[in-house]
């Protein structure tokens, strides 16, 4: 996690809180607007293990790899669109 810079210089990585200091308001406030927008990836991820794409050995044919990732991107973007409903 912390040598993604070398692979992508433009990744970004939180700050860290140095030794025996305090991080300021400005880095803080930093750190959660990236946390905001990782945590979006983090639930695309979590949809793929709950399909059980990411969770273990895709042991079918390659080539229907694609289609199946694709195929489970489209039902969490239509998913996405739903309008939240709350069940009484």
């Amino acid at each position: 996690y912390q040598g993604i810079q070398k692979l992508h210089s433009n990744s970004q990585i939180p700050k860290k809180k140095p030794r025996g200091g305090k991080l300021t308001c400005e880095d803080k406030k930093s750190n959660q607007e990236l946390a905001k927008i990782r945590v979006l990836g983090e639930h695309v991820n979590r949809k793929l293990k709950v399909f059980k794409i990411l969770s273990f050995t895709y042991r079918n044919r390659r080539k229907r790899f694609s289609l199946r990732f694709n195929l489970i991107a489209a039902l969490y973007n239509y998913e996405l669109r739903l309008p939240q409903t709350e069940f009484a």
